[in-house]
């Protein structure tokens, strides 16, 4: 679930920092850049594990900042697909069920990789799994909110949120006040996540884990019910005899 990834940057240590050790003024800075921030193809930073090699600072003309290549190694988030992960439910939706990690919000399973068959219950605003008994009949176990939940990753998708253009705000107020609300309405569509998990929970031992809990509670008190009723059968036989 979490990896090191080597990476390579050019710190930029401001003056004022200059009466720290360079390895303590380089580990800050890159911190304060990646922690907590997605990398393209990479994953989500979590902390820097250590500095591999430092190369002569630099100081460029105009600039009274020191400029240091750096070759580090980062922790980083990314599960690979096909990884069995806990975490929690944020929220359901009719897209699917929103999982979080605590640090981790942009996972959702779509209702389409649901155990089967499953509805969306809009008073409950839940997702509900209709689990098939014996007798024909069908009993309701609703994914709700807070609940621990197991899921497989079954994809992951990285999105470039980098800026390409001017700013719209800059391009509506070129346009006129007439595009104001058109303009408003596409930026907010063009929110992009950087990074995001696709799981599944459509097999056996996936899904809430009070739904498995609790049949095996159920299975282990059968099997004690039938030792007991093998017990007494044994007794029985033995004050015949």
């Amino acid at each position: 679930m979490f990896v090191l990834s080597e990476l390579k940057d050019n710190v930029r240590i401001a003056p004022d920092q200059f009466h720290l050790k360079l390895v303590d003024a380089v580990r800050d800075e890159i911190d304060r850049k990646l922690a907590n921030k997605v990398l393209l193809n990479v994953g989500l930073c979590i902390a820097l594990k250590d500095i591999v090699s430092l190369k002569d600072s630099i100081i460029l003309p105009g600039d009274g900042a020191s400029h240091t290549e750096v070759l580090f190694r980062y922790v980083v988030f990314r599960p690979m697909v096909g990884t069995v992960i806990t975490g929690k439910i944020r929220n359901c939706s009719r897209e699917g069920v929103h999982v979080t990690l605590g640090f981790f919000d942009d996972i959702l399973i779509p209702h389409a990789a649901l155990q089967h068959p499953s509805r969306f219950d809009e008073a409950e605003q839940a997702w509900v799994w209709e689990y098939p008994l014996e007798d024909g009949a069908k009993h309701d176990l609703f994914m709700d909110v807070g609940e621990p939940i197991k899921f497989r990753v079954s994809r992951e998708i990285f999105e470039e949120t980098s800026p390409i253009g001017p700013p719209k705000a800059e391009v509506q107020s070129q346009q006129g006040p007439s595009t104001s609300s058109a303009a408003a309405s596409a930026a907010s569509q063009e929110v992009k996540t950087p990074y995001r998990i696709i799981g599944a929970i459509n097999e056996s031992g996936l899904g809430v884990l009070s739904w498995w809990d609790q049949q095996g509670k159920d299975e282990e008190q059968d099997d004690e019910e039938g030792d007991e009723y093998d017990n007494d059968e044994d007794g029985e036989g033995a004050c015949e005899e």
